[in-house]
């Protein structure tokens, strides 16, 4: 495993040595590494929504009635989901 020194603040420092006095880390490695985990899980799920924009903005502007395209979503939904009526 690679090492990395930092320097912070007292101040984040305690409020790391805090959230290991919890008991959810093992130790402020530890926390570190999961926050450094959760900020790569989040810049890899944003750089996926904006590839989905983008994707979005290239398609065009659709010439379809949003209304008639919802009712057919609908109605799609109604036809999968038995009524409970049929019950």
């Amino acid at each position: 495993m690679a090492q990395m020194n930092i320097s912070i603040p007292e101040a984040l420092k305690s409020w790391a040595e805090a959230r290991v006095a919890e008991g959810r880390y093992s130790s402020t490695s530890d926390y570190v590494r999961d926050l450094v985990r959760r900020d790569q899980e989040y810049a890899e799920k944003l750089k996926a929504l904006q590839a989905a924009i983008d994707e979005g903005l290239a398609s065009g502007v659709s010439e379809r009635d949003p209304f008639e395209y919802l009712e057919e979503l609908r109605a799609g939904l109604r036809a999968q989901t038995p009524s409970a009526d049929a019950a």
